[in-house]
């Protein structure tokens, strides 16, 4: 036990007897202090319910004034709607005359002679309790002309001593709201205005969303069963806790119920108990204020080290003052020396870690550079290698053409040379594939019609020993996709398959339609389709699978393979807003998995290629549009000799100049990317405003540009002649 424990426990236990005695003390003012609360609030509740009734009687007196009115005694209706309407403007009361059964004969919310409704009061049930002649106020009911809550008090109108006739009136349930909310309350205070049956009719918080609603179970039963006024415990509509005190108008028989938080409720009697407990508990710091300074001098060097050891467990500088106890003081200053030493070697271990970390960031930096540059070495390089290959063959074959004078060898060169374009056509195809999506190439498919017509060229791919299995879903969704960009993907990862499987295998090709809830490897939700092509083959390491998707990588040999197999189909699959995955173990096969987005707009047959026999006949003006001499200088005597008349321009403004001057132009075939102000988007707009007669056609190589006009055609480079001479003809 500490020194200063000890200490106190000696003064305690003179001070308990005189301790116990205090707390008894405050018990019974607390206690008092309750009652005190209870009675105060009860009548509260006794008043607010007799300024109900006040309020009520106001209305009775009101109303026997205008049963004394001489138009009823002349049964003049007519004139007593109108002064009845003075009185009680219908905007928030109303007034109505009944007969004996109930009927009314006249209501002021309607107007003179229209259809009276049946009252939805309790009217007649009380009148039959308490005899005709007296005056009776309703429970809360909703008025169907006003469209509201309303309560009604009624009248007997007396003739030659007989009851005639009753006169009520209707007065919004609102208007009690008013008369709860001016009592000026405590905001924390909840105050409720309920009929006989426990109904809701005012409420000084959220009326709107209570009134019309039976109170709490609990104190409805009580207030049914008769009682006139007590204290309830319990749960509020809003879920409060309280008190309620409620107390019974005599004229009205309706109920206030005032609702106070439980917790304030106790408050006063708890300040008074917290008065007097201060009191006794000042008395008692006096008495032990000698005893605790005292153990404080005596425990506040122990503290101090107490409090040093903490800091230097923290690792903070620890600073210990002398107070004279020699053990005390040899102790904190061993905890200083302690704590110079911990810091010093904690300042020299960050040092060390933080040159560790930026050493380790600058290398991850490098070889992530390293990397981006290896990877761009290797597609710039592998393009220049394929197109040299390209421009060899085509220079080596112009020269032969040139040199060659033996006329029969000639068409055999110029196949050669249309292979080559054909190549690089296919390379530029496979290069453009990691852009955008150019829409002169795209069709809306459906992907097994697409499979079908693929499926010969990827047997004739596969050896005998290699089985193809499909695996189709019926009702596959379309996707817009560029077609021969997706044949093209699916030989490739055909052929990867087939390489991988040199003792032969299976490769099983599953299509279905996929919904996705939520977004998975950063794809949308949304609807797919999912083309999974799995084969049985070596399988690849995971050091090859990283690198599976990088153009021109390979692990076959020089002539097996260039490399852009995989990175194609990837780059097909992101340009059409999908994405390709990669799944592979080695000795346990392959699966390359496509998700293609649901196409929403309609299908459409694929582009066809130039009919076989198909002669080239062209007519009218042409204004050819391209920037590129070599284009211009090859284009114009080949669309001459296909029919055209042709003229040409270098770019957008001497187009325009052109049509201007040149009315015979009947249709414009323009590049998309030029120079200077106008594109050939602007251009084709231009002229579909000015001259919409004029069919245009527009041809692209690559553009980062969405191409949206209708009656504009779209031609995509390289094309054939007879494609540029078909697409102008069709041209709307």
């Amino acid at each position: 036990m500490r020194i200063r424990t000890r200490l106190l426990v000696l003064i305690l236990s003179v001070l308990i007897p005189s301790f116990l005695a205090s707390l008894l003390a405050v018990w019974f003012v607390y206690k008092e202090q309750q009652q005190e609360q209870i009675n105060g609030m009860s009548e509260t509740a006794r008043a607010l319910s007799a300024l109900v009734d006040s309020d009520l009687q106001a209305t009775e007196s009101l109303l026997r004034a205008l049963a004394s009115s001489p138009a009823i005694a002349g049964n003049d209706l007519r004139a007593f709607y109108d002064h009845a309407r003075s009185l009680a403007p219908p905007e928030t009361s109303t007034v109505v005359i009944r007969d004996l059964s109930g009927k009314q004969l006249l209501n002021t919310r309607l107007p003179f002679g229209a259809p009276l409704p049946k009252g939805n009061s309790n009217l007649s049930e009380l009148q039959r309790r308490y005899g005709l002649e007296k005056t009776v106020v309703s429970d809360l009911f909703f008025a169907p002309a006003g469209k509201r809550y309303d309560y009604a008090v009624q009248v007997p109108i007396m003739q030659g001593g007989e009851v005639r006739h009753h006169l009520a009136m209707g007065i919004a349930a609102s208007n009690l709201q008013s008369l709860l909310n001016g009592q000026g309350l405590p905001a924390g205070w909840l105050t409720v205005l309920v009929d006989r049956q426990g109904m809701v009719m005012a409420r000084t918080s959220e009326p709107e969303r209570y009134v019309g609603k039976l109170a709490n179970e609990a104190l409805r039963k009580r207030i049914l069963a008769g009682e006139k006024s007590g204290l309830h415990y319990g749960t509020t509509l809003d879920g409060r806790q309280t008190a309620a005190f409620f107390s019974r108008a005599a004229k009205s028989e309706w109920t206030v119920v005032v609702n106070i938080p439980v917790a304030e409720m106790r408050r006063p009697a708890i300040y008074a108990a917290q008065f007097l407990g201060g009191i006794m508990l000042v008395l008692l710091g006096v008495a032990i204020a000698g005893a605790r300074w005292y153990a404080r001098r005596t425990a506040e060097p122990i503290e101090q080290l107490r409090m040093a050891a903490k800091s230097l467990g923290r690792g903070e500088p620890v600073r210990v003052m002398p107070s004279g106890m020699l053990e005390t003081d040899a102790a904190g200053f061993a905890m200083v020396d302690a704590s110079r030493q911990i810091r010093q070697h904690q300042a020299n271990l960050e040092l060390r870690v933080a040159e560790a970390v930026a050493a380790a960031e600058r290398a991850q930096r490098a070889l992530l550079q390293g990397q981006k540059l290896e990877a761009l070495g290797r597609l710039t390089g592998g393009i220049a290698h394929d197109f040299n290959n390209i421009l060899q063959t085509l220079a080596t074959s112009l020269q032969l053409i040139r040199l060659n004078k033996d006329a029969s060898r000639i068409p055999s060169l110029v196949d050669t040379c249309e292979r080559a374009i054909e190549r690089a056509a296919l390379l530029t195809g496979q290069m453009r594939s990691f852009g955008r999506a150019q829409e002169a190439r795209l069709d809306t498919i459906r992907p097994d019609d697409t499979l079908h017509a693929a499926l010969p060229l990827l047997q004739s791919a596969l050896p005998s020993s290699i089985r193809l299995d499909l695996r189709l879903d019926d009702g596959l969704w379309p996707v817009t996709v560029d077609t021969l960009q997706f044949e093209l993907a699916l030989l490739n990862v055909v052929i990867n398959a087939r390489d991988a499987m040199p003792d032969g295998g299976g490769i099983t090709l599953d299509m279905r339609n996929v919904v996705m809830a939520e977004s998975v490897n950063g794809l949308a939700p949304g609807n797919y389709v999912r083309i999974a092509i799995t084969d049985t083959g070596t399988g690849m390491s995971a050091e090859v699978l990283s690198r599976a998707l990088d153009p021109f990588f390979t692990t076959k040999p020089v002539d097996k393979g260039s490399g852009w197999g995989l990175s194609q189909t990837y780059a097909f699959a992101t340009q059409a807003r999908g994405t390709a995955l990669l799944h592979s173990e080695e000795g346990k096969g392959t699966t390359v998995t496509l998700y293609l987005p649901q196409a929403t707009g309609a299908l459409q047959a694929t582009r066809s290629g130039e009919k076989a026999g198909q002669p080239l006949a062209g007519s009218g003006t042409l204004l050819l549009v391209e920037d590129d001499a070599l284009v211009r200088e090859s284009m114009a005597p080949a669309l001459s000799n296909a029919g055209f008349r042709v003229v040409a321009a270098a770019d957008g403004e001497q187009a325009l100049a052109m049509l201007d001057s040149e009315p015979s132009i009947s249709m414009v075939l323009s590049d998309i990317v030029m120079p200077g102000g106008v594109s050939g988007i602007d251009l084709a707009r231009i002229v579909r405003e000015r001259f919409p007669h004029i069919r245009v056609v527009l041809a692209t190589g690559y553009t980062e540009t969405r191409v949206d006009m209708p009656h504009v055609g779209l031609l995509a480079k390289p094309y054939r002649l007879s494609d540029a001479v078909r697409i102008l003809s069709e041209s709307a």
